[in-house]
């Protein structure tokens, strides 16, 4: 999946993302992290991408944003690892 950062500040990220369910799981996994300020998404059209934004206090947006599909990544794997023992 790819994203588009649109603005890049220290505290502040906007990006465009491509699917929704992509930017509602970053959504509430940013909004976890304590440096997370508002972690919010919307689309103005179906036909236009998802427009996200981030805004922190203590770490870089940007960081926010790795760490968070970070944790996702670990997650998904371990949750992918535990269904495939299960149907054995």
């Amino acid at each position: 999946m790819e994203v588009k950062i649109i603005k890049n500040d220290k505290n502040h990220l906007i990006a465009e993302v491509e699917n929704q369910t992509i930017a509602e799981v970053l959504r509430v996994y940013l909004n976890k992290d304590s440096a997370v300020e508002l972690a919010v998404w919307k689309r103005v059209h179906p036909d236009k991408p998802i427009t996200f934004e981030i805004k922190t206090t203590t770490k870089a947006a940007k960081k926010a944003l790795e760490d968070a599909a970070s944790v996702i990544e670990k997650e998904s794997t371990k949750y992918l690892d535990d269904f495939k023992k299960a149907a054995k």
